[in-house]
């Protein structure tokens, strides 16, 4: 069966009534504190392992963050103060946390990387737990242990706990808003929510804000089948949850007027460049098919997906086959629950540029859809009434099927995430030589020394990986977009980050190209760049084979990664063994991701 029925006297029993608000126990599957160690351990080993998907993520928050703890980084248009569209609040919440980690021993730039995603997976487990607690006191636990379970296995987990996104922290924030709209134990939470919402809106992804709409919608419903002072209240919740949610705004509009030094709602420019601009928007940097997030949700929850498409349907099947006693209220509060999910998978379905962190903030609802599908197909076949099929199939054999189709889905996902993970981390993983050890090589970098970036300029992974006062540079390859310009180190006005609102220049909102952002090979001491043995068409004159050049170049670090354009797409998808039984047709072909250090003339 679907989510339990509230108890109520009337159809449409409105949950401010008084005894909606006498406070109940709910009977948790497992301890809530258990719960969150569950959350934590898979959001951890994603802190730890994840490797950097999107160079948004690197460009457009690491940067910054490493801008204002350490005085220089790369500096993308968006935070042109011409353009101002994004919140410097946001950057400057991680950066302060990630500081905290200078306070502590053996502190180093890329200690304070992995500090701060240490601190995404516990707030974000914080979140899970929340929701977890919520989906348990408002469904049953078993539809709360299903929801746990397809969420801490899923790939798509992996990806979204712990980047530092702002799809990522509208996802943190959308839980605990919807879980503040869900719980009806001690009245409606209404102004909670919203303000969660507005926060994950303001100071996350504006777009997120979206999510709340099904649960205001119910809410309508419930005022409508009432009286004029549950009408009064439900005006000043709601009018509370937008005035909090103005509140943030006010703060973050401080934050960037002092970072800016100019009026800006970074929110408000976000929505207008992506829905109102004239120079392209979001297209410029490509469109998908709409397919695009039906294969992308299918290798990051395989078979959660399936089900989370199949919940309103299962749930109308049976809703047709329930008895009579399930009322207008149990199927509308059931509806709610469904909605966020299928409206935020079609809103984007239909946008033309389309990226895989797009559909982090609806991680939760996909997985909570998936958790009431399986709920219902577990009370069908688990049916003792002798007139159906499923009675007749003996429990062993329907828990054995249950069993291998669940232990299936988890391998498939333990294969995507450590697939990932063995094929493109080697960018997190070839800096160490730079640094140094205290029982090992000596450090290879000095400061004011320059890393050079060609083809592979997208796969860095922050100045944090980089010693004090080294440089990131990019040389001239085949890309012929825009690539970051460095914000201004001067010194002016008080002093204090002059970067982020002095003149920028060679920064557009076109993706057009400025030659201005290039240094010349020799220039460099450092290089990174990729080799692809298996590929035999002749290298572009500006895209030269820079590991091969023992003349120019010491190879100092490398790590293999994955060729994808010469690997089977089964390989390509999952991780699949080296193995002699394994045919050479679908085993995995790599290459090698590589530090160099320029030759001593």
């Amino acid at each position: 069966m679907a989510p339990s029925p509230p108890q109520t006297q009337r159809q449409f029993e409105h949950p401010a009534s008084s005894h909606a608000k006498k406070k109940r126990k709910g009977p948790y599957p497992i301890e809530p504190i258990t719960a969150f160690y569950i959350f934590f351990a898979a959001g951890m080993v994603a802190a730890l392992f994840a490797p950097i998907q999107d160079c948004d993520e690197a460009f457009n928050y690491w940067e910054p963050s490493h801008y204002l703890s350490h005085g220089y980084g790369l500096q993308t248009w968006e935070y042109s103060p011409d353009y101002a569209i994004r919140s410097w609040l946001y950057i400057g919440l991680h950066a302060v946390f990630g500081n905290v980690r200078r306070l502590l021993p053996q502190s180093s730039k890329i200690s304070e990387f992995y500090f701060i995603r240490y601190g995404l997976a516990f707030v974000c487990a914080l979140c899970q737990t929340n929701l977890f607690k919520v989906i348990t006191l408002t469904t049953n636990g078993r539809i709360a242990m299903i929801f746990l379970f397809a969420t801490v296995t899923s790939p798509g987990n992996f990806h979204a706990s712990a980047s530092f996104l702002p799809s990522s922290f509208a996802m943190y924030l959308c839980m605990i808003g919807a879980a503040a709209f869900m719980n009806w134990r001690g009245g409606l939470k209404t102004s909670h929510g919203i303000f969660w919402f507005a926060t994950a809106g303001v100071l996350g992804w504006p777009f997120a804000s979206a999510l709340c709409a099904p649960f205001l919608l119910e809410e309508l419903v419930l005022v409508v089948y009432s009286d004029k002072e549950t009408l009064f209240e439900a005006v000043i919740r709601f009018v509370r949850g937008v005035v909090a949610g103005l509140i943030v705004m006010f703060f973050d509009f401080a934050i960037n007027l002092f970072f800016y030094k100019k009026v800006a709602v970074a929110s408000w420019n976000i929505v207008k460049y992506n829905i109102l601009s004239s120079s392209g928007g979001p297209g410029l940097y490509g469109t998908e098919p709409w397919t695009f997030y039906f294969k992308n949700l299918t290798l990051n929850f395989n078979l959660w997906f399936i089900l989370a498409l199949l919940a309103f349907p299962l749930f109308l099947l049976q809703k047709n086959l329930a008895s009579p006693g399930h009322g207008l209220q149990f199927g509308l509060r059931t509806a709610v629950f469904l909605s966020p999910f299928y409206m935020w998978l079609a809103i984007f379905t239909v946008q033309p540029h389309k990226e895989e962190r797009f559909m982090y903030p609806a991680y939760p609802f996909l997985t909570l859809n998936a958790a009431i599908s399986l709920h219902i197909i577990f009370s069908a076949i688990g049916s003792t009434d002798p007139k159906t099929l499923a009675a007749k199939i003996p429990a062993r054999l329907k828990l054995l099927a249950v069993g291998i189709v669940m232990l299936l889905s988890l391998d498939v996902s333990l294969a995507r995430a450590y697939g990932v993970y063995t094929g493109y981390s080697a960018p997190l993983k070839i800096y160490s030589r730079l640094w140094g050890s205290k029982n090992g090589p000596a450090a290879l970098a000095r400061e004011q020394d320059l890393l050079c970036l060609g083809k592979e300029w997208y796969r860095f992974p922050s100045s944090y990986f980089l010693p004090k006062n080294m440089h990131a540079k990019f040389v001239r390859s085949e890309f012929r977009g825009l690539l970051p310009g460095e914000f201004s180190e001067a010194r002016t006005g008080f002093g204090f980050w002059s970067g982020t609102w002095l003149p920028t220049k060679g920064l557009n909102d076109r993706n057009e190209e400025d030659m201005g952002k290039y240094v010349d090979v020799k220039a460099c001491n450092f290089f990174v760049d990729t080799q692809y043995a298996l590929r035999r068409d002749p290298l572009p004159p500006s895209e030269p084979d820079y590991i091969a050049d023992a003349a120019s170049w010491d190879i100092i670090h490398c790590e293999p990664f994955l060729d994808a354009a010469s690997t089977h797409i089964l390989a390509r998808t999952l991780w699949v063994p080296d193995l002699d039984i394994i045919p050479d047709k679908f085993r995995r072909k790599w290459g090698r991701h590589c530090l160099l250090q320029r030759k001593q003339a």
